[in-house]
């Protein structure tokens, strides 16, 4: 492939669990992510994010002054109605490799498929635990299902930890880290070859995980909190601790995330995510930064507008001064080689 069409592995998006999703494979009337945009937008392997909805999931920010703003933190979602949502929404993708749309990607040699021309190659990830038992009963079957990430939380508590509150500005530290069951869900992650996501969790909870796991560390969507100061973005401790352990950062496109005033405002340049990737390189070196799109998670900059302008932000790394090669790794290979390292 020449420089301007190799792959790109996206590190998550929502479209799964979106009401359009049944419109996945052949091209959805709205929304930031389907397979045909991915296809034009050279994203042949993306995370492919199972959230579950409940009370409180969607609040209305409350403002402060000077573009301050906090979402309250959204309530617990029981693990029966968590069973129920995230088998549904697994079974849209499952459905869609039954019909040859894509691959769910179980190992790392689907991955190489996809961007050797095969199909799209999906990342099965739950974005908060609930659909696991406490006792991890059910890990077993998602793992056959062909589960390879999983976030121990979202923005709420689970029977696993605390998520972070989304706030600006504001540190990570938010809340509690991980409980009992959390510290026995990342082992057996481990054990299993599951990837474990630090997205979502307060700075307690990301401590936690670094001091139980023996893989790479990963943030499938964070940006950098030292160029927008929002609870959901890494500091450069934080981003220090995932360098010193081979892992990465994926690096969002949601403006709220992305922009040093934290505003959601769609006229936003394409610099303002370049400045994240720029950031976290610069702190920890290229091979540990990949991109973690949040598609239909958030408000995007107009000048990207979905998937198929993907191609438009790797134009916009290379008038920063990254390489060809270095664009290549933050789109496609520094995935690869932390994929290959964790799913063992």
């Amino acid at each position: 492939m020449s420089p301007s069409t190799f792959p790109v592995l996206d590190g998550h998006h929502d479209a799964l669990t979106r009401p359009s999703a049944g419109d996945l494979a052949t091209g959805r009337p709205d929304g930031h992510f389907d397979l045909p945009r991915a296809a034009r937008g050279g994203v042949v392997a993306a995370f492919w994010a199972v959230w579950c909805d409940g009370p409180g999931s969607d609040p209305v920010p409350d403002e402060g002054p000077d573009g301050a703003w906090s979402v309250p933190l959204a309530p617990e979602v029981g693990h029966a109605d968590g069973a129920a949502q995230a088998t549904q929404a697994a079974g849209r993708l499952l459905a869609l490799e039954r019909a040859g749309h894509l691959r769910v990607a179980r190992d790392v040699g689907d991955l190489d498929a996809a961007a050797s021309g095969g199909p799209h190659a999906a990342i099965l990830h739950l974005e908060g635990a609930e659909a696991i038992d406490p006792g991890l009963e059910a890990l077993e079957l998602w793992y056959a299902a062909g589960l390879r990430s999983v976030g121990p939380v979202w923005s709420r508590p689970t029977a696993f930890g605390d998520g972070v509150a989304f706030r600006f500005p504001s540190s990570p530290d938010t809340g509690g880290g991980l409980t009992d069951a959390g510290r026995a869900l990342v082992r057996r992650c481990n054990a299993m070859g599951i990837l474990v996501d630090l997205s979502h969790l307060t700075a307690r909870g990301f401590a936690d995980v670094a001091a139980v796991t023996d893989a790479p560390l990963v943030a499938t969507h964070c940006g950098a909190h030292a160029v927008t100061a929002a609870s959901r973005n890494l500091t450069d401790d934080q981003l220090d601790t995932v360098g010193a352990t081979g892992g990465l950062v994926g690096v969002p496109y949601i403006v709220d995330f992305v922009r040093p005033d934290g505003q959601n405002d769609a006229d936003t340049p394409l610099s303002a995510v370049v400045a994240h990737v720029r950031h976290i390189a610069d702190r920890i070196g290229v091979d540990h930064v990949a991109l973690g799109s949040d598609f239909d998670g958030g408000t995007v900059p107009e000048p990207l507008g979905d998937v198929a302008g993907v191609p438009r932000l790797l134009d916009a790394l290379r008038e920063d001064g990254f390489t060809d090669d270095e664009v290549r790794r933050i789109a496609w290979e520094n995935w690869r080689r932390v994929l290959g390292a964790t799913w063992r």
